[in-house]
């Protein structure tokens, strides 16, 4: 039997906690900050959680389910 590969462009965006949560970098803080708000840009700056809608799906792509 083959061993499942992980989805390689999942793997560089998504991290797997301790407590078994997903986090990912925040979109839109690339490029032409300047005329985004200091509060957002610093809101972006934070790791987003990913939703129980989506968890499943990523799971699969890290070959952890």
């Amino acid at each position: 039997m083959p061993k499942v590969k992980t989805n390689s462009s999942a793997k560089k965006r998504f991290k797997v906690t301790g407590t078994g949560e997903i986090t990912f970098q925040k979109a839109f803080k690339r490029h032409i900050l300047t005329k985004k708000s200091t509060k957002r840009k610093r809101a972006l700056r934070k790791k987003g959680m990913l939703g129980s809608t989506n968890k499943d799906f990523v799971m699969r792509l890290l070959a952890l389910k």
